[in-house]
Order: structure tokens, then C-alpha cells, then sequence
């Protein structure tokens, strides 16, 4: 409800936002209904399945989300996945882990988990979302070919029987789909059709040429589905057992994080083309919500949609409105046009999902960041893209998050430095005071960076290799800006190896968070009152007094 009462405060049901709200909505509807039908056949589902999640999904995260025009529903970052445990766990299992994973949305949300989900990099997202689409593309060869099905529990070995395979293909139902696929990325070329969405187009079309002609051994939803029943779907809460839930925490947390990722990133353009301002932590809730009451009414994951919110944009949408009217569109569509559903063609559904793939790959992204990004990025790229194909996503998300944070750990320690101060760089302080010179026992070093675990090493490296045998040496920490748990142990057995060897250590200049955690972790404690200052020039005072 807050997107709602934020856009009645902008005025935004108004007489001039209300009508190009119901317009950009029944346009967004009908550029779903042939996307929501071909995601839920690739995912295993039935087409019907793919419709309620629309409906259901799309208003409550309109509703309750944290964007005033985000549409959700369906999408092809899920297919990969979904298919997976539905071809493991069945559509009930599915649905089971879709109601997990909406419950664990939920949660990221309350704990305010949204601005962590945003952190996840650039190649790893473009290697996830590339990988999925060569599983998507590749998966409907079968039905845009009229092929065989395929045994197989890896990508590989569908790959291989597939191209075994594809002398087989049937005519007919490949000339709908190239047909399809050709209507798709050009009809809105044709004159007066424009504002008609391509997958429309080619989704009415090629259904008419299959109505007028029948052509024999072409697949349609009526012959592989036996259509789409009409009226609205029943509450069913899906069964399950705790054995159940243990399995599929795995698929279902993938799901809630892949569903985290690809909302935000939704809410994100939605905010550079509309000029608006998400919510993240109300977006995961709503997503949340939305996923936890889908699978109740026969529908499964479901998430913010790039393209379908752009569409909303693009078309006018400024509001909560627009996403409700996409609902009520698509329940219109459900309650009175679904008999004319039989005789899609699955081929033309096919050719809608090679468009999903393409556009997903995001292709210009993918060799840009080969050519031109540091090899370490382009690493994580690669073995992210890979592993998604021919492992499993979690594992390709696992790594390639477990990757760039090993590469930031890295990039950080090379900003980790220990400088040794000389009378040169201390030569105004010194003045100040009126020394010409640091006491020959006396040494002085800078700490800067972030003193943490990874950092450690270089410390040590440093102190170890202090020369001569000073008397007193000065740890200035003026630039950490922050310091862990073992920078603060290793702090601590340096202080301890000084004192053993006779040596007076002093620090000063921490920030009150690091001087915070000096204090909590007790290496203040080591050290005599006045060996710990505010200030450098307290130490330089001390220095001038001594005898």
C-alpha cells in the first residue's frame, strides 16, 4: 500500500494520470500474456500456471511492492532453475519452493537486506543472465524445430542429442516458427502496427495459420496441454513433507536470490527512465508477499520484469494503477479468451523465447566487458557464464561471488600501507614543536588502508623489518578507516613483541569507530594511558618534555 498512497500524494491518480495509467496497463497485460504462457512452458509448467502467476504476482507486487510502476510476473531469469526442480520435484515441489523463497524474500526485506543485494558485480550478474540464456535459446530448439524430446539430466548431453536430432526436424512447425520469429522482430515495421507488441503479432498469427490449415504433427498448447481452462484459479495450499522442505531450501534460496537480484535491477531502471525512487527493502517485501501467496493459487516464482516495466514506462504508466490494470487485463483474457488458446502453436512461443534469450544475453555487454575489462573481471565472466550452462546456477552464483570478493580482498590489501615517516614528511609538526629532528630512537610509521585480515600480513611484514633499535615507536592510525577483529589481534601481539623487547610503543589518531574497537578488544588496556593520544602533536609534546 505504500507505492499507493505515495502516488495519491504526487497527484498521480488525478484525471490526467488516470486514463494513460489504464491504457499503459491493458497494453502491459497483453505484451504478458504470451510471455507468461511460454516462461511457465519452459519452466516445466503449464500455460495456465504462467497466467496466474501474472495475475496474482503482478498485483500484489503493485500493490505492495516498493516501485510505483514495477510490473511482475514470470520471467526468463527463472527458467534454468524452475525446470530443474520441476522436472525433479514436480510442479507441486515447485510450488513448494516458490512459497520458501517468497518466505525468505520477506525476510531479506525486514532485515534490510536490499542495499546488500545490489552489491553483487557487474560480471557476475552478466555471467548468470548470458548462461541463461544460452540454456533458454537451446532449450527450444525442440519445440521451434518439431524435434524428438530429449533425455538428460545436463545441459551437454540435451545439447548433443539435440543436434543428433535436428534432421528431423518437421517442417511445418519450423516454418511457423521462423514465421513467428520473423513477426516478432519486425512486424511493429509494418504500417499501422507500430504500438503492436511483436509477440502478439507473431502469437495471433501464427495461431490463425494454424486454425485455417491444421497442419499435421505441429505442436499446440491444446494438443500438448489440452488447452487452457477458463475462470480463475482455485486456493490450494500445496502438500508437503519436512523431508521436502530440506531438499528444496537449496533451489528455494536460489530462487529468493535470483528473485531479489533481477526486482532490484527492474526497480533500478525503472527509476532511470521514469524518475522515481524505489523502496529496495519494501520491493523485497512485496516480492516476497507476492511469492508466498502465488503458489497458493497455481502459480510459481515470480519477479520484477525488465521489459514489461519498461513497456509500462514507455507507455504512460506513472503508478500503481497501470500494474493493477495489467492484472484485471489478463484475468479478462483468462475468463474469456482462453479457448481460443488450443491452437497457439508452440513453435511461435518458441520463437518468442529465442527473442527473451537474445535480449537477455545482453550481448554488446558481454564482449565489451571481455575487450575492455581488467582480466580478473573477465575471469569471474567466464567462469560465472560456464558453470551456469554446464554446472548449476547456485554453484555459478556461489562462485563467482566467492571470486569477486577474493578480487576485492586483493585490490584492498594493495591499498593496505605502512609508511615510514622521516623528518622530511614530518618537517611542519616538528617545527611546531620546535625539534629539529626525531629523537634518534624514536621511529614513526602511518598506517593507511583498511587494517583488516587480509591486511595482516603486510603489517607484520612491516614492523618486523623495522631497522635499527628504537626506543619508542609511533603507530599513527589517522588513515584506517576501519579495523577487524584480526588486525585488532595482531595490533595486540605487536604491542605485547614491543614490550618484550624493551620498546615503548605509542598510537594516536584513530577515528572513534577504530578507537572504539581498540577499547572493546582490549589493546588499549596494554598500553599506559598517556602512550595512546588524539593527537600526533600530544606525542610530539611528550618528546619535547622528555629529559
Amino acid at each position: 500500500m505504500i507505492t499507493i498512497l505515495e502516488a495519491k500524494r504526487a497527484g498521480l491518480f488525478g484525471k490526467g494520470s488516470f486514463f494513460p495509467n489504464i491504457v499503459a496497463g491493458v497494453i502491459v497485460g497483453i505484451v504478458a500474456l504470451p510471455l507468461a504462457m511460454a516462461f511457465a512452458i519452459a519452466s516445466g509448467a503449464k500455460p495456465e500456471h504462467g497466467i496466474y502467476t501474472a495475475i496474482i504476482g503482478g498485483f500484489v507486487v503493485s500493490v505492495l511492492g516498493g516501485s510505483r510502476v514495477q510490473i511482475a510476473g514470470p520471467t526468463g531469469a527463472f527458467v534454468a532453475i524452475l525446470a530443474g526442480v520441476t522436472a525433479k520435484y514436480g510442479i507441486e515441489g515447485l510450488q513448494l519452493a516458490t512459497l520458501m523463497a517468497g518466505l525468505m524474500l520477506v525476510a531479506m526485506g525486514l532485515t534490510k537486506m536490499g542495499a546488500v543485494i545490489k552489491f553483487i558485480p557487474a560480471p557476475v550478474i552478466v555471467g548468470f543472465t548470458s548462461g541463461i540464456a544460452v540454456i533458454i535459446f537451446v532449450g527450444q530448439w525442440k519445440d521451434f524445430l518439431g524435434l524428438p524430446a530429449v533425455q538428460g539430466e545436463q545441459f551437454h548431453q540435451k545439447l548433443l542429442q539435440l543436434l543428433v536430432a535436428l534432421p528431423q526436424f518437421h517442417l511445418a512447425t519450423t516454418a511457423l516458427g521462423l514465421m513467428s520469429l520473423l513477426l516478432v522482430l519486425f512486424s511493429s515495421r509494418i504500417r499501422g502496427m507500430k504500438k503492436v507488441p511483436g509477440p502478439l503479432t507473431a502469437m495471433v498469427v501464427a495461431t490463425l495459420m494454424q486454425s485455417i490449415f491444421n497442419f499435421q504433427g505441429v505442436a499446440t498448447i491444446g494438443s500438448a496441454f489440452g488447452g487452457i481452462p477458463t475462470g480463475l484459479p482455485s486456493f490450494a495450499m500445496p502438500s508437503f513433507t519436512l523431508a521436502q522442505v530440506v531438499q528444496l531450501m537449496g533451489p528455494a534460496f536460489t530462487i529468493a536470490i535470483l528473485g531479489a537480484i533481477e526486482s532490484l535491477l527492474s526497480a533500478t531502471v525503472a527509476d532511470g527512465m521514469a524518475g522515481t525512487k524505489h523502496d529496495s527493502n519494501q520491493e523485497l517485501v512485496g516480492q516476497g508477499l507476492a511469492n508466498v501467496v502465488v503458489p497458493l493459487f497455481g502459480g510459481f516464482a515470480a519477479t520484477g520484469a525488465i521489459a514489461r516495466t519498461a513497456t509500462n514506462i514507455r507507455n504512460g504508466g506513472t503508478s500503481p494503477l497501470a500494474g493493477i490494470t495489467h492484472t484485471a487485463t489478463l484475468v479478462l483474457v483468462l475468463l474469456f479468451l482462453a479457448p481460443l488458446a488450443s491452437n497457439i502453436p508452440l513453435s511461435a512461443l518458441a520463437a518468442i523465447l529465442f527473442v527473451v534469450a537474445y535480449n537477455m544475453s545482453e550481448v554488446k555487454h558481454f564482449t565489451r566487458l571481455v575487450a575492455r575489462a581488467p582480466r580478473a573481471d573477465v575471469a569471474i565472466l567466464g567462469v560465472t557464464f560456464v558453470l551456469t550452462i554446464f554446472a548449476d546456477l547456485v554453484v555459478a552464483v556461489s562462485i563467482g561471488v566467492i571470486m569477486a570478493f577474493m578480487q576485492l580482498l586483493r585490490r584492498m590489501t594493495e591499498t593496505f600501507e605502512v609508511q615510514t615517516l622521516g623528518n622530511e614528511d614530518l618537517k611542519s609538526e616538528l617545527q611546531a614543536f620546535g625539534l629539529p629532528a626525531l629523537p634518534k630512537d624514536c621511529l614513526v610509521y602511518e598506517i593507511d588502508g583498511p587494517f583488516f585480515f587480509a591486511a595482516v600480513e603486510s603489517f607484520e611484514t612491516a614492523i618486523k623489518s623495522t631497522g635499527g633499535n628504537p626506543n619508542i615507536l609511533i603507530l599513527r592510525l589517522r588513515r584506517v578507516p576501519f579495523i577487524d577483529s584480526t588486525g585488532l589481534q595482531s595490533l595486540l601481539q605487536v604491542i605485547e613483541d614491543m614490550h618484550r623487547r624493551g620498546v615503548q610503543i605509542l598510537l594516536c589518531e584513530a577515528n572513534h569507530r577504530v578507537k572504539a574497537k581498540l577499547l572493546k578488544y582490549g589493546v588499549l588496556e596494554k598500553l599506559p594511558p598517556q602512550d595512546y593520544a588524539d593527537k600526533f602533536s600530544e606525542h610530539l609534546g611528550r618528546l619535547t618534555s622528555a629529559p
